[in-house]
Protein backbone atom coordinates (compact mmCIF):
# COMPACT_ATOMS: atom_id res chain seq x y z
CA UNK A 1 0.00 0.00 0.00
CA UNK A 2 1.23 3.31 -0.93
CA UNK A 3 1.85 5.80 2.55
CA UNK A 4 0.01 8.76 2.68
CA UNK A 5 1.90 12.07 3.36
CA UNK A 6 2.53 14.32 6.08
CA UNK A 7 1.72 17.82 5.70
CA UNK A 8 2.69 20.82 7.56
CA UNK A 9 -0.13 23.66 7.06
CA UNK A 10 0.62 26.69 8.20
CA UNK A 11 -1.81 28.97 9.67
CA UNK A 12 -1.73 32.87 11.06
CA UNK A 13 -0.29 34.15 13.59
CA UNK A 14 -3.38 35.68 15.12
CA UNK A 15 -7.61 35.68 14.89
CA UNK A 16 -7.41 39.27 13.07
CA UNK A 17 -5.32 38.17 9.76
CA UNK A 18 -6.83 37.11 6.65
CA UNK A 19 -5.66 33.94 6.12
CA UNK A 20 -6.13 34.35 1.98
CA UNK A 21 -3.66 36.95 2.41
CA UNK A 22 -1.04 35.53 4.57
CA UNK A 23 -1.47 32.02 2.74
CA UNK A 24 -0.60 31.37 -0.36
CA UNK A 25 -3.30 29.03 -2.41
CA UNK A 26 -1.48 26.37 -1.89
CA UNK A 27 -2.79 25.98 1.74
CA UNK A 28 -6.77 26.08 0.56
CA UNK A 29 -5.94 23.67 -1.76
CA UNK A 30 -4.35 21.05 0.34
CA UNK A 31 -6.35 21.24 3.06
CA UNK A 32 -9.70 20.25 0.47
CA UNK A 33 -7.97 16.85 -0.17
CA UNK A 34 -7.07 16.18 3.78
CA UNK A 35 -9.86 15.07 6.18
CA UNK A 36 -7.00 13.96 9.28
CA UNK A 37 -5.89 16.47 11.42
CA UNK A 38 -2.90 16.74 14.12
CA UNK A 39 -3.98 20.20 15.89
CA UNK A 40 -3.19 21.64 19.09
CA UNK A 41 -7.10 23.13 19.80
CA UNK A 42 -9.63 21.72 17.86
CA UNK A 43 -12.03 24.65 17.96
CA UNK A 44 -9.51 26.81 16.56
CA UNK A 45 -8.57 24.62 14.07
CA UNK A 46 -12.33 23.96 12.57
CA UNK A 47 -12.42 28.13 12.51
CA UNK A 48 -9.72 28.53 10.44
CA UNK A 49 -10.45 25.54 8.04
CA UNK A 50 -13.65 27.16 7.77
CA UNK A 51 -12.45 30.60 6.86
CA UNK A 52 -9.79 29.24 4.17
CA UNK A 53 -12.38 27.01 2.78
CA UNK A 54 -15.70 27.33 3.31
CA UNK A 55 -16.79 24.80 1.07
CA UNK A 56 -14.86 21.83 3.43
CA UNK A 57 -17.89 20.07 5.39
CA UNK A 58 -16.88 19.98 8.88
CA UNK A 59 -18.45 16.59 9.57
CA UNK A 60 -15.61 14.93 7.37
CA UNK A 61 -12.83 16.13 9.48
CA UNK A 62 -10.97 13.83 11.91
CA UNK A 63 -9.14 15.69 14.31
CA UNK A 64 -6.52 14.43 16.86
CA UNK A 65 -5.19 16.76 19.62
CA UNK A 66 -1.61 17.38 19.96
CA UNK A 67 -0.51 19.59 23.09
CA UNK A 68 1.18 19.58 26.38
CA UNK A 69 -1.54 17.30 27.93
CA UNK A 70 -1.21 14.91 25.40
CA UNK A 71 0.62 11.29 26.09
CA UNK A 72 3.80 10.44 24.25
CA UNK A 73 1.84 7.36 23.78
CA UNK A 74 -1.32 8.49 21.74
CA UNK A 75 1.79 9.95 19.02
CA UNK A 76 1.83 6.68 16.93
CA UNK A 77 -2.45 6.75 16.76
CA UNK A 78 -2.18 10.61 14.93
CA UNK A 79 0.13 9.34 12.28
CA UNK A 80 -2.08 5.58 11.85
CA UNK A 81 -4.01 7.15 8.53
CA UNK A 82 -0.85 7.72 6.70
CA UNK A 83 -0.14 4.33 7.36
CA UNK A 84 -3.28 3.31 5.58
CA UNK A 85 -3.01 5.69 2.92
CA UNK A 86 -4.18 8.86 3.50
CA UNK A 87 -2.95 11.84 4.23
CA UNK A 88 -2.66 13.49 6.88
CA UNK A 89 -2.17 17.76 8.09
CA UNK A 90 -0.60 18.61 10.98
CA UNK A 91 -1.10 22.51 12.46
CA UNK A 92 0.00 24.69 14.97
CA UNK A 93 -1.31 26.78 16.86
CA UNK A 94 0.05 30.04 15.47
CA UNK A 95 2.29 29.95 12.56
CA UNK A 96 4.31 27.24 11.02
CA UNK A 97 3.67 23.54 12.68
CA UNK A 98 7.28 22.24 13.51
CA UNK A 99 8.95 25.61 14.83
CA UNK A 100 8.70 26.37 18.35
CA UNK A 101 6.28 24.25 18.01
CA UNK A 102 4.86 20.62 19.66
CA UNK A 103 4.06 19.17 16.05
CA UNK A 104 7.59 18.48 15.96
CA UNK A 105 7.26 15.19 17.50
CA UNK A 106 4.96 14.08 15.16
CA UNK A 107 7.22 15.37 11.78
CA UNK A 108 10.72 13.11 13.19
CA UNK A 109 7.71 9.80 13.82
CA UNK A 110 6.90 10.63 10.46
CA UNK A 111 10.38 10.57 9.15
CA UNK A 112 10.78 6.92 11.32
CA UNK A 113 8.19 5.63 9.26
CA UNK A 114 9.25 6.35 6.20
CA UNK A 115 6.44 9.14 5.80
CA UNK A 116 6.99 11.79 3.72
CA UNK A 117 6.89 15.00 4.83
CA UNK A 118 5.47 18.15 2.73
CA UNK A 119 5.93 21.33 4.49
CA UNK A 120 3.83 24.36 3.15
CA UNK A 121 4.89 28.07 3.03
CA UNK A 122 3.21 30.33 5.58
CA UNK A 123 3.99 32.61 8.20
CA UNK A 124 6.71 32.24 10.79
CA UNK A 125 6.87 34.79 13.86
CA UNK A 126 10.82 34.06 14.11
CA UNK A 127 11.19 34.36 10.55
CA UNK A 128 9.15 37.65 10.04
CA UNK A 129 10.59 39.09 13.24
CA UNK A 130 14.42 38.44 12.02
CA UNK A 131 13.49 39.78 8.58
CA UNK A 132 12.89 43.26 9.82
CA UNK A 133 15.05 43.57 12.87
CA UNK A 134 18.30 44.90 10.53
CA UNK A 135 20.44 42.37 12.69
CA UNK A 136 22.37 39.42 11.39
CA UNK A 137 20.36 37.80 8.90
CA UNK A 138 23.61 35.17 7.99
CA UNK A 139 23.66 33.97 11.89
CA UNK A 140 20.98 33.99 15.11
CA UNK A 141 19.56 31.44 17.53
CA UNK A 142 16.04 31.25 18.57
CA UNK A 143 16.55 30.34 22.60
CA UNK A 144 12.19 30.01 22.82
CA UNK A 145 11.39 31.19 26.44
CA UNK A 146 13.93 32.45 29.29
CA UNK A 147 13.45 31.31 32.90
CA UNK A 148 10.57 32.52 34.75
CA UNK A 149 12.68 33.38 38.22
CA UNK A 150 14.44 36.69 38.61
CA UNK A 151 17.80 35.73 38.52
CA UNK A 152 18.21 33.13 36.34
CA UNK A 153 16.19 35.49 33.58
CA UNK A 154 19.26 37.92 34.25
CA UNK A 155 21.93 35.54 33.95
CA UNK A 156 20.15 34.29 30.70
CA UNK A 157 20.05 37.77 29.24
CA UNK A 158 23.34 38.35 30.25
CA UNK A 159 24.76 34.92 28.58
CA UNK A 160 22.86 35.76 25.60
CA UNK A 161 24.40 38.96 25.17
CA UNK A 162 27.86 38.56 25.84
CA UNK A 163 27.23 35.27 22.83
CA UNK A 164 25.62 37.98 21.22
CA UNK A 165 28.47 39.96 20.66
CA UNK A 166 31.45 37.13 20.71
CA UNK A 167 29.52 35.19 17.66
CA UNK A 168 28.32 38.78 16.02
CA UNK A 169 25.10 36.58 16.61
CA UNK A 170 21.42 37.91 16.88
CA UNK A 171 19.81 36.17 19.48
CA UNK A 172 15.87 35.52 19.56
CA UNK A 173 13.76 34.50 22.41
CA UNK A 174 10.37 35.17 23.65
CA UNK A 175 7.71 35.37 26.81
CA UNK A 176 4.30 34.69 27.43
CA UNK A 177 2.19 37.31 26.63
CA UNK A 178 0.67 38.43 29.68
CA UNK A 179 4.19 38.75 31.22
CA UNK A 180 5.68 40.71 28.08
CA UNK A 181 5.36 44.10 29.47
CA UNK A 182 7.57 42.91 32.99
CA UNK A 183 9.89 40.94 30.63
CA UNK A 184 10.69 44.04 29.19
CA UNK A 185 11.07 45.77 32.20
CA UNK A 186 13.88 43.34 32.61
CA UNK A 187 15.39 43.26 29.51
CA UNK A 188 16.16 47.36 29.54
CA UNK A 189 17.49 47.03 33.54
CA UNK A 190 20.04 44.03 32.52
CA UNK A 191 21.46 44.50 29.27
CA UNK A 192 24.24 46.91 28.03
CA UNK A 193 22.74 50.22 27.04
CA UNK A 194 24.18 49.75 23.52
CA UNK A 195 22.66 46.80 22.78
CA UNK A 196 20.10 46.89 20.32
CA UNK A 197 16.30 45.37 20.90
CA UNK A 198 13.92 44.60 18.37
CA UNK A 199 10.26 44.39 19.56
CA UNK A 200 8.52 42.20 17.04
CA UNK A 201 5.09 42.42 18.25
CA UNK A 202 1.17 41.34 16.35
CA UNK A 203 3.39 40.28 13.18
CA UNK A 204 0.74 40.41 10.01
CA UNK A 205 -1.75 41.66 11.99
CA UNK A 206 -3.28 45.26 11.94
CA UNK A 207 -1.63 46.28 15.01
CA UNK A 208 1.96 45.25 13.41
CA UNK A 209 4.50 46.85 15.58
CA UNK A 210 8.17 46.09 14.78
CA UNK A 211 11.22 48.61 15.85
CA UNK A 212 14.54 47.99 16.55
CA UNK A 213 16.57 50.75 18.79
CA UNK A 214 19.27 50.02 21.56
CA UNK A 215 18.33 49.99 25.14
CA UNK A 216 19.46 53.19 25.77
CA UNK A 217 16.72 54.66 23.59
CA UNK A 218 13.76 51.75 25.01
CA UNK A 219 14.32 53.05 28.41
CA UNK A 220 12.92 56.40 26.70
CA UNK A 221 10.29 54.49 25.19
CA UNK A 222 6.87 52.87 26.36
CA UNK A 223 5.64 49.99 24.21
CA UNK A 224 2.18 48.08 25.74
CA UNK A 225 3.48 44.57 24.75
CA UNK A 226 0.78 43.18 27.18
CA UNK A 227 -1.26 40.33 25.73
CA UNK A 228 0.21 40.73 22.29
CA UNK A 229 2.64 37.86 20.65
CA UNK A 230 5.84 39.12 20.47
CA UNK A 231 9.01 38.25 19.31
CA UNK A 232 12.37 39.95 21.05
CA UNK A 233 15.95 39.95 19.60
CA UNK A 234 18.78 41.52 20.75
CA UNK A 235 22.51 41.88 19.12
CA UNK A 236 25.31 43.53 20.29
CA UNK A 237 27.81 44.86 17.85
Amino acid sequence: MTLGKLYLIPVPLGDDADPKQVLPETVARTIEFIDHYIVENEKTARRFIKAILPTKKQPDLKLSVLNKHTEPSEHSGFIKPCLEGKNVGLMSEAGCPGVADPGAVIVKLAHEKGIQVVPLTGPSSILLAMMASGMNGQSFAFNGYLPIDKSEKKSALKNLEKLSQDKSQSQIFMETPYRNNKFLEDIVNTLQPNTHLCIAADITLPTEYIKTKTIAQWKKEKADLHNRPCIFIIHKF
